[in-house]
């Protein structure tokens, strides 16, 4: 079990700085193998693969839910047997705890 699917996403008010790059790779370290940094260090990614497009949509759909739930949302690229995935926090122009508790719910999905 992830300590960080147990968390909740919480407001970050503009003028908050974003994780320094050892924090995130903390972060990082606790998530699936699959979640990795962007080069820019502004986001967090993954790619999902599933066996067609109805498995794909469930996904999407219990995405947005967690999505909802938490009023932090990622960024979505979808086909007929994929998705791919980025998390980032506009409002501190790179990565807040946010992205990582998101992508652990994301993660949990798979269990």
């Amino acid at each position: 079990m992830n300590p960080l699917r147990d968390r909740r996403c919480r407001p970050l008010p503009a003028g908050t700085p974003p994780l320094d790059p050892a924090h995130a790779d903390e972060l990082l370290a606790q998530l699936d193998p699959g979640w990795r940094v962007a080069g820019d260090r502004r986001s967090i990614r993954r790619d999902f693969s599933f066996t067609n497009f109805h498995e794909t949509m469930g996904f999407v759909n219990a995405v947005a839910w967690i999505a909802n739930a938490e009023d932090h949302h990622p960024d979505l690229e979808v086909g007929y047997n994929y998705c791919r995935m980025a998390f980032s926090t506009h409002t501190v122009g790179g990565l807040s705890e946010n992205d990582f508790i998101c992508a652990a719910r994301v993660d949990a999905l798979f269990e």
